[in-house]
């Protein structure tokens, strides 16, 4: 590591991974009012604040345990509403607190159940749509919700839909759910009765790159993201009176993302494209001229959070990438932007480190985007190369339908601050790039999505970026099994490996899979392998490192949350018991009120500063010592707490 890098201040855990301050801005649709999340007894809470006076905040919540971390306004402005889970198991129910009395509701009081919102409406202000799967687990029915009273109306029982779609009016106008062929088949709906014969329908390999995006608010337009007969997804409006379909907007490089759409007609004023980086392209000229204007005043990205009905008042967000983001109240008519808070200014002055988009050329020919951050002071003319190679860590993307970003990023800035180069690698099957990309990773975990991984390393060494023996992996989720195939499937490429709610055995993960995801089970098959067929089950197998556990040499931290609904703890466990049976040292460790992925400030800092220790024993770079860390957290040790450098005394034993 250089001494610059040495020399470069310590950013704390806490300030990275810790409470923001306040977070997740809202206006109420009315104007009135302001709402935000934010720390009260060190768990996030609502607060809201009239909107002329942000000063008078109260907090309307008194969640003690677990962090609140979606909320939104009532259609009404007459209340503010979230979801919660317990402990991570994604079983989510809706509440909401009446800003007048400040009563809190559950609105769907049920066991066992997860809330999906259907639709809400411009000129409904009152009811929502919501599907609920308190039923059957697999399905959602779809039932008018009364925001006043919380009585629910059963509209559509639903015996075999992934999913619904209405207009403005509240009206179920369209059903969808997997064909045969892993693709999706779309029904119209007419007087909550779903068609015989779907209206609509794409092929297996544009099911992730095509989907409707929502109807205009007098139901005539039905926008979507479209990827059929082509590569890249595109913006198409519908007539749906004649269905004849118009393109607006297309890119050659990246899918078409999200759009911003007017208020009151629903109709799209922008679109954005996000190949590298994020861009919007307004095609409103006043949305033109608003988004122009800030662009002149704001460094790097930023983007709207929330908006009055009437347009005027907007929450904007803005990422400096080397400073903290701040969030800001713009108005229109007055041409003015308004502090609202900074997210985390104890980062304010901390060496945050530029990230860099690079393209890089995997052995067959594809193009991978990907993000490098470098150790503060590595690279003195700014060319996005460090002046001497230092160590690495691959940091791999959950999903896998996924994809990095640009952008802050917690992990990223740790990582470099305690002297490591952080690369991020969209592979084949990240979601963004076009459907050839995408389907280029079709059953292809642990075999050409792996070698894209590999091929990343390789132009790092190449690039003089690091060492051949200086690169560790790491990652959540499909993260989390790249990691596991990293150590088994090519054991002597990485120095060492860390595995987030990971799985270890496709063939299992397939068997558990969440209730609520048998709908789209189709889509696991086709571009994982399916188990059912003699073929399908020995790729499944081959791809499993849980029966390449054997192979493991380096050192390995897994960690998993007890109650995760997706990668069951069991994951962890085979691979845990495999490694212990054939004798070779690994550190498990256990989160008993988390799920998929830690939400609990507390455990993620644990969490972190376990992971770092870990990789400064492995890759040599700087850790904040453990202390007292674990304290705060529900952090079990299951095996191995002597591999990290300081765990064993900070468990106290």
């Amino acid at each position: 590591m250089t001494s610059t890098a040495e020399a470069a201040p310590l950013i704390p855990r806490e300030a990275l991974f810790g409470n923001p301050t306040k977070a997740q801005g809202r206006l109420s649709p009315d104007g009135e009012w302001l709402s935000w999340l934010a720390p009260k007894d060190d768990v996030l809470n609502i607060y809201i604040a009239p909107a002329d006076n942000p000063d008078a905040a109260k907090a309307v919540t008194n969640s003690t345990d677990r962090p609140i971390r979606q909320h939104f306004w009532s259609p009404d402005s007459s209340a503010v509403m979230y979801i919660q889970d317990k402990g991570g198991d994604e079983n989510f129910l809706l509440y909401k607190i009446d800003v007048e009395s400040g009563e809190e509701t559950t609105l769907t009081p049920f066991e066992n159940t997860r809330v999906q919102i259907v639709g809400s409406s411009e000129t409904i202000k009152d009811r929502i749509l919501i599907g609920l799967n308190n039923r059957n687990p697999q399905f959602h029915d779809v039932h008018l919700l009364n925001l006043e009273t919380g009585e629910t109306e059963l509209l559509l029982e639903n015996n075999g839909y992934a999913g619904f779609m209405a207009d403005d009016t509240l009206t179920v106008r369209m059903a969808f759910r997997q064909n045969a062929e892993g693709g999706t088949d779309y029904f119209e709906v007419t007087d909550n009765v779903v068609a015989q014969t779907p209206s609509e329908a794409t092929a297996m390999e544009d099911s992730l790159t095509t989907s409707p995006a929502g109807y205009t608010t007098d139901g005539s337009t039905l926008y979507w993201i479209d990827s059929r007969g082509r590569n890249t997804a595109a913006l198409y409006a519908q007539d749906t009176a004649t269905g004849e379909k118009t393109m607006i907007a297309e890119d050659d490089k990246a899918d078409l993302g999200g759009t911003i759409r007017d208020p009151k007609t629903g109709e799209v004023e922008a679109y954005s494209v996000n190949y590298l980086q994020n861009e919007w392209v307004a095609i409103d000229p006043e949305l033109k001229a608003s988004m122009d204007w800030l662009d002149e005043r704001l460094d790097g990205e930023f983007g709207i959070s929330s908006r009055t009905d009437d347009d005027q008042t907007w929450i904007v967000w803005n990422d400096p990438l080397t400073a903290p983001s701040a969030t800001y109240i713009y108005d229109r008519a007055a041409s003015t932007l308004t502090p609202f808070y900074t997210s985390r200014p104890e980062l304010e002055g901390a060496p945050l480190q530029p990230m860099h988009p690079v393209e890089i050329t995997s052995r067959d020919g594809l193009t991978l985007p990907s993000y490098l951050t470098l150790p503060p002071g590595s690279d003195s003319d700014g060319d996005g190369r460090p002046d001497e190679a230092v160590p690495m860590v691959l940091l791999v993307h959950g999903g896998p339908w996924a994809r990095d970003d640009y952008g802050f990023n917690s992990a990223h800035q740790m990582l470099a601050n305690r002297g490591y180069a952080v690369l991020s690698t969209n592979f084949r099957g990240s979601t963004g790039f076009g459907k050839d990309f995408l389907n280029a990773g079709n059953k292809q975990w642990g075999l050409k999505m792996h070698d894209d991984l590999i091929d990343a390393t390789d132009w790092a060494i190449s690039e003089g970026i690091t060492g051949a023996d200086q690169v560790a992996i790491m990652g959540g989720s499909y993260g989390g099994y790249a990691t596991l195939a990293g150590l088994t499937f090519t054991p002597d490429k990485f120095a060492c490996g860390v595995d987030i709610v990971g799985p270890s055995n496709l063939e299992t993960l397939l068997e558990t899979i969440p209730p609520y995801w048998a709908p789209l089970v189709k889509l696991f098959h086709e571009r994982m392998g399916d188990p059912n067929t003699e073929e399908g089950l020995a790729l499944l197998k081959a791809a499993s490192p849980l029966y390449k556990a054997d192979q493991i040499t380096k050192p390995l931290l897994i960690a998993q949350g007890a109650n995760d609904p997706r990668v069951k703890q069991a994951e962890s466990d085979q691979i845990v018991g495999a490694m212990k049976e054939a004798g070779i040292p690994v550190t498990y460790v256990l989160y008993p009120d988390e799920g998929h992925g830690f939400a609990k400030p507390a455990n993620n800092i644990a969490f972190f500063g376990i992971a770092e220790n870990f990789l400064s024993e492995c890759l040599g770079g700087r850790a904040e010592p453990l202390g007292d860390v674990l304290e705060p957290s529900t952090t079990q040790i299951v095996e191995g707490a002597e591999h990290v450098r300081g765990l064993t005394e900070a468990l106290g034993e």
